[in-house]
């Protein structure tokens, strides 16, 4: 049964009115929400991938909005899976590092003791599930959650299906089954779990009571690690790989290595699996005649793993042109594959080059299906729906990111700040900072920190003032560390 919907289109007036944006009779649209677990800004072919193939993300972007310059909260996952939810910084709900994050007994010789944060996201904070299902919304997620186990699962927060989500970053036992997942039990040895994940989602979008919208978070274990292959295509790009020619020199980073190609045949399957998953879904709502009535979200929640401790094995995949990878605080951490699809209101093949955020994801999904903003819940995100919709500019804003943690990639407590084309990146352990052009410097190789100290000096100011504001949690210096020379 496909329930008669006003179209996206129509409502756009009353969205864009304030809060009576429509009618209590108004019929509202589904949402589907695709993230990607440790998925690099250009892993996907419509993002520049030659390597990987993904016809079904690619086609995605070509029917609705790419964005190139959108920005996960953070480098590493929990805090962006939290900024997701609540539109919210991860220094507002303290989850700035990933559950439950890398001790300093495991670094030698840390010049900053352990930074505490919080190991699940409050029940305090309001989640885009929770506002949809006080709306009417079915609400079902699926994957990886990662914001806390029993008492602060899906469940717990808003959504009425949990399929496979709890505290673990992940997958216990694999990519096939049994799995050990306590909250999605495999039919049979060896299922694959992406395969299983996209068969539940499916169920659930048929299955749906058919009167009333959804939302539908499909959260992807892929593409983390561990790199196991999915058995489907690996060989198609074994074959693919030999071709290539010989591996370029990795690049060094301080005292870590990023991989300088797209040339694992095992994560480009893993790849390919979230794309063809992405495509079984989408054309189920074709199937059911859904499509023009349901947004479609697509965005990773940090950078590809790329950039690890020299010596150790290397990253799966690269991000080039962007620097580095997960964990740390250049672009190629941080920078994410982004696109929204809105019909009737995105223009199909459309790109935008405007500076977006995680956060803003929670202000948009509320205008787009018709309910009013939030600004006291989400005070971290701007409402998209200007750019979507081609009505106007998004009001200027500086991002700031705030990872004061070591992690196992060699990043070691730091902080960063974006004004307009400007970027600073502050390095605690070392008392170091660089300053990048990101206008003619994307890959983030000329550091002006030197030829431009008074800019220097007040994007510094500007950090440390919104850290202040914020109550960021600093890192406190370490009474035995031992100075090296």
């Amino acid at each position: 049964m496909n329930v008669l919907r006003i179209p996206l289109l129509a409502l756009l007036p009353a969205m864009m009115a304030g809060p009576s944006v429509a009618s209590e009779n108004a019929s509202r649209p589904n949402v589907v929400f695709f993230l990607v677990d440790d998925l690099g800004w250009t892993d996907v072919g419509c993002f520049g991938s030659s390597f990987y193939e993904t016809p079904h993300i690619d086609a995605l972007a070509a029917s609705g909005m790419k964005f190139t310059q959108a920005y996960a909260a953070c480098p590493v996952c929990s805090p962006t899976r939290a900024s997701l939810m609540t539109g919210r910084h991860p220094v507002r709900v303290d989850i700035t590092d990933w559950i439950k994050g890398r001790p300093t007994s495991s670094i030698d010789n840390p010049r900053f003791q352990h930074v505490t944060d919080r190991d699940e996201l409050a029940l305090e904070e309001t989640t885009i599930a929770e506002e949809l299902s006080a709306n009417g919304y079915q609400t079902c997620f699926a994957g990886k959650w990662h914001l806390g186990g029993e008492g602060f699962l899906p469940t717990d927060q808003g959504f009425d299906v949990n399929i496979g989500g709890f505290h673990v970053g992940s997958p216990p036992g694999g990519y096939y089954g049994p799995w050990k997942n306590p909250y999605l039990k495999a039919k049979h040895k060896g299922e694959y779990l992406t395969q299983r994940l996209t068969a539940e989602s499916i169920r659930f979008i048929r299955e749906r009571d058919a009167e009333r919208p959804f939302l539908l978070y499909l959260s992807y274990y892929n593409v983390h690690t561990p790199i196991q292959p999915d058995v489907r295509t690996v060989d198609r790009y074994r074959a693919k790989a030999k071709t290539l020619g010989p591996a370029p020199d990795v690049i060094q980073e301080r005292s870590a290595s990023t991989h300088a190609r797209q040339d694992n045949p095992e994560y480009a399957s893993m790849v390919g699996a979230v794309d063809r998953s992405v495509g079984e879904v989408l054309h189920v709502l074709d199937e059911l005649e859904l499509a023009d009535d349901t947004i479609v979200c697509f965005f990773s929640d940090n950078g590809g793993l790329s950039t690890l401790p020299t010596g150790r094995r290397e990253g799966p995949t690269c991000n080039l042109p962007l620097r580095s990878g997960k964990g740390w605080l250049y672009e190629g951490g941080i920078r994410e594959p982004m696109i929204v699809r809105v019909p009737g209101v995105t223009k199909p093949g459309s790109v935008s080059d405007d500076v977006v955020c995680s956060t803003d994801f929670y202000p948009t999904l509320l205008q787009l299906t018709g309910l009013p903003l939030q600004d006291e819940r989400h005070n971290d995100g701007v409402s998209l729906l200007p750019v979507l919709n081609g009505s106007g500019q998004l009001p200027e804003r500086r991002l700031y990111w705030h990872y004061p943690h070591y992690h196992g990639s060699d990043w070691t407590p730091g902080a960063a700040i974006r004004d307009g084309q400007w970027k600073l990146i502050e390095f605690y352990e070392t008392d170091e900072v660089e300053l990048y052009d990101l206008a003619s410097d994307i890959g983030e190789q000329r550091d002006l920190s030197e030829q431009l100290p008074e800019r220097v000096t007040k994007l510094r100011e500007q950090l440390a003032a919104w850290q202040k504001q914020m109550g960021a949690r600093m890192p406190v210096p370490n009474p035995s560390w031992r100075t090296v020379n």
